[in-house]
């Protein structure tokens, strides 16, 4: 018959239920209730911001070198494909990348030769326009029915040339000199970065895959080529959209008689980089261009063209082009459009959403080619 010494039994168990479980003591038992959860959640939630916040800093402190590299990134996956081509024709990586890298540098020398070509060839033909539509465009403003003086208009124009002759002007130009110093350094450091990237880029991901075996090495190379591929796709797809409309944003232009229609179109093609608000800015800035120098009546045309070419392009070229590359909610694309113009201006309004989107395609892949991490997965229909 067994014997239990009532000294040996602890007074917190004295009256529990039997089957019950034992009460946690000391400090662990402060943390095992729903304040202690709410606690424990919370300062994790306060660790993984200050995280952020520190890699936040670190990114705008160096964006000197940040931003190249990224720019090097997404140019090296748009461009991979090419010299993975050229490699299996059997020219050497060296000679595959500098192909490469030469035609890209060529695009891009072709491009800012077309753009001065035709802004120095009418720069006379605008600057006349110009001062014809602002003119009209002062007439217009003193026929409206509230009264805007003639001394009203006068003083505007003297603060407008107050301004252009102040200091500020001249601290605006230091500034812009250094801004461009950076831009000069930056673009280096871009193209040395590019031409690395698409000569070792396996082999560097294969070196910073090295601490990881099994499933966590597959789940690591998945990760690599998910994100080359979302980044590239969406990089030639944008292209693709971006050319056609400014293709036909062009010859639109030219029909009515806008000049400029080829730096215009480039800029279009420019501003088609940046999802949701691109091809607007694109819009307003060819029509004030032709109100200024044609016309109220073709820049109304010209408002037509573009939003026509808008439509096209959401409805039709967009969905077979783009495919499955940006599966992100319009929300999300403008939270990180702003985030990305916050942290970097427009460089990060160009750069942030395809980084949100190859982070969404990484957690897509996360457990599985087609197995999305467990957070991500649908665990019920999501109907409303």
């Amino acid at each position: 018959m067994e014997v239990t010494r009532v000294g040996d039994v602890d007074q917190a168990e004295v009256g529990r239920p039997e089957g019950a479980p034992a009460a946690r003591r000391g400090a662990s038992g402060l943390w095992s209730d729903g304040f202690g959860r709410v606690g424990t959640r919370s300062l994790q939630v306060l660790a993984l911001l200050a995280l952020i916040a520190v890699l936040v800093l670190v990114v705008t402190r160096l964006t000197l070198v940040v931003i190249p590299v990224l720019i090097a990134l997404v140019l090296a996956a748009a461009i991979s494909p090419l010299v993975s081509l050229l490699r299996r024709r059997g020219l050497p990586s060296l000679v595959a990348t500098w192909i490469a890298l030469l035609a890209l540098v060529a695009v891009l020398a072709a491009i800012v030769w077309l753009v001065v070509r035709a802004v120095v060839g009418q720069w006379d033909e605008l600057r006349t326009q110009a001062l014809e539509g602002f003119d009209e465009l002062q007439r217009y403003v003193q026929g409206l029915p509230f009264e805007i003086t003639e001394e009203q208009i006068q003083s505007v124009q003297e603060s407008a040339a107050g301004l252009l002759q102040s200091s500020a002007v001249g601290s605006g130009a230091i500034a812009g000199v250094s801004q461009t110093a950076d831009f000069v350094a930056g673009f280096f450091i871009m193209i040395v970065v590019l031409f690395f990237f698409l000569k070792d880029g396996p082999k560097m991901w294969e070196f910073l895959l090295r601490p990881f075996e099994g499933h966590r090495y597959e789940r690591g190379r998945r990760i690599g080529d998910t994100t080359v591929r979302t980044l590239g796709g969406y990089v030639r797809g944008t292209a693709i959209i971006a050319a056609v409309d400014a293709v036909a944003i062009g010859i639109g232009l030219a029909i009515v008689g806008v000049p400029l229609a080829i730096p215009l179109s480039v800029i279009v093609f420019l501003l088609a980089f940046i999802p949701l608000v691109g091809a607007t800015l694109a819009g307003i800035l060819a029509s004030l261009v032709a109100l200024v120098a044609v016309g109220p009546v073709e820049a109304l045309v010209v408002v037509a063209i573009v939003v026509v070419v808008n439509q096209l392009e959401g409805d039709f070229l967009q969905p077979i082009v783009m495919g499955r590359t940006l599966r992100l909610h319009p929300l999300v694309i403008l939270v990180a459009l702003t985030a990305g113009t916050v942290l970097a201006g427009l460089t990060g309004a160009v750069l942030a959403v395809p980084i949100a989107a190859s982070i969404w395609r990484a957690v897509q892949v996360w457990d599985g080619p087609e197995l999305p991490a467990r957070f991500a997965r649908e665990k019920r229909p999501e109907t409303v």
